[in-house]
Formats: C-alpha cells, structure tokens, sequence
C-alpha cells in the first residue's frame, strides 16, 4: 500500500513539473497583435472626413504616414504584445497592384492583398480575403489580438471565426461627419471598440488642387432643393443608360457612391446648374440626396 501511494506520489509530482514548465514557458512567450485594413473603407471615410469627400483622385494619402501612425497606437494599447504585421486589403483591375499599391507593399512589416475592382470601382473579394487571413492566423495561434479597420457588415463572419479560435477582435473605426460609417452587426460583435478623429487622420491626409470649371462670383447659389432635382435629373438619365443591373451593384453601398459615379454627378450637375460645386459640402449632400432618392424610388 504504502508503496502504491509513494508512486502516485511521484507522478503527482512530475506532473506538477511539468505543469510548471509548460507555464513557464508560456508566460515567456509574448502576445502578438496584427493590424487588418480595409482600404476602401479607410480611403472613404478618412477622405470625407478630411476632405468632404470619397473620391479617391480628389485627395491624396499618406498610407506610410497612417501605416506607421497605426502602427504606433497599436504599440500603446497591446503594451505587452509585438507586431506581426500590417495587413493592407485593397482592390485592383484584375488583381494587378498600381504604383500607389506597390509602394505600400513595399512598406517594412506591411502585406498587401488584392481584390477585384467591377465596373463601378466597387470592391470585391476583399471580405472574404479577411476573414481567410483572420481565421488561419487565430487557428494557428499567430495572434492573440486583431485590430481591424473597417465598417462592412458582412465582416462579421471574419469577427466570429477569429474568436472562435480564441483571438480577440478591436474595431477601429474613423470619426463620421454625420451618422455612421461602420455597421450595427459588426460593433456589437467585436471585443472592443475604438474610434479615430480627425486630428489622428488630419496630417495624412490632403486635398488635390482642382480647378473649378465655373465661376460663381456674381451668380446666384442655387438652392438646396434645386440642386436635388438635379440629382434626380442626373439618377434618372443614368439609370437609362446603364440599366437595373448596374442599380442593383449600386445600391448595397449607399449612402456613399463609387468615386467615379460621384465624380460624373458633380460634373454633370455643375454643367446643368452653371455654378461650381466644389467646397460646397451641403449643396454636395443635397445632390447626392436627390440621386440616391429617385434610383431607390425606382427599385
């Protein structure tokens, strides 16, 4: 008997040891943090809210300036933690990167990938790109902690399956100069939330010099209401000439447009109104407002 409890007695304590060693090791082991940025969403909000808008050819970003200013909050709020790396989702014609993308692949501790761009700029693939990225990094433990920048509601299922295998998810979003930019199902399924402004982004980001087809020195500003109907004017011709096909792609982002189809309705709308309506960020929204309008009012 006594022989018997002397042996349990022994493996009682090689297991104790081993026990130890395993935690020693794991409290060794740092915590490692990675950084998902979705650039349509970063490009879009960031460019409104400095700018007033989301067109990409109307302002320029510094990605190295926000990627290293990102890179340094990250180092504040996981004191504890070191960097993987910075994942850059963006998207491009037949998934070929353009100068500005190369560049940001070339960036230290900075991994671009691509998703295709349809006919109205619009993004796609890159969600499923996320949660590819999230998934596999939190199954094979390459990250206890995910920041992710973004707002689309369908990166929920990137969110679970991340935390399904342990890591936690922070949102990190950009201030909204009205409303929000980032969707309801998507902060109630995060583990933290946090929210830039716009002295984060300011320095990064500037307005490109565009020179304004009209003068409006001595000619009456059109009133909201009548740069409404012209935005309707302009949905309904649109919706003539590119179909219910392309009305049903454009819908999901509302209320934002495809830069492109935003810039057409500025220039359009300047050329019916006569009056130039750059920096005129109310008269921008009541266009857009009419647009939007009648093209839901036709679905």
């Amino acid at each position: 008997m006594n022989d018997d409890l002397t042996a349990i007695r022994a493996e009682l304590d090689r297991t104790n040891e081993l026990l130890k060693r395993m935690l020693a090791e794991v409290a060794k082991t740092p915590s490692t943090h990675a950084i998902f940025v979705d650039a349509g969403y970063l490009y879009a909000a960031a460019g409104r809210l400095v700018t007033g808008t989301e067109d990409r050819r109307a302002f320029d970003l510094d990605a190295e300036g926000i990627v290293d200013a990102l890179i340094d909050k990250a180092r504040t709020i996981f004191a504890d933690s070191r960097l993987l790396r910075v994942y850059w989702y963006d998207g491009a014609r037949r998934r070929i990167h353009t100068n500005e993308q190369q560049s940001i692949a070339e960036l230290p501790d900075v991994k671009v990938r691509l998703g295709n761009l349809n006919a109205h700029n619009q993004q796609k693939g890159v969600d499923s790109l996320i949660r590819t990225d999230l998934e596999s990094l939190a199954r094979h433990r390459a990250i206890s902690d995910a920041a992710l920048i973004g707002g689309d509601e369908d990166l929920v299922s990137a969110v679970e399956a991340a935390q399904g295998y342990g890591a936690r998810v922070h949102l990190w979003g950009i201030e909204a100069p009205e409303g929000r930019n980032q969707a309801d199902p998507l902060l109630w399924e995060v583990d933290s939330q946090r929210t830039f402004d716009l002295a984060f982004f300011k320095p990064y980001v500037s307005r490109r010099t565009i020179t304004a087809t009209y003068e409006n020195a001595g000619t009456p500003r059109p009133s909201r209401e009548d740069v409404r109907f012209v935005g309707a004017q302009i949905a309904a011709k649109w919706l003539a000439a590119r179909g219910r096909e392309s009305l049903v792609e454009l819908l999901p982002g509302h209320p934002y447009l495809p830069g492109p189809v935003d810039q057409e309705l500025l220039v359009e709308a300047e050329a019916l109104l006569q009056y130039s309506l750059r920096g005129q960020s109310d008269l921008r929204r009541a266009l857009r407002d009419g647009f939007w309008s009648h093209l839901q009012a036709q679905y």
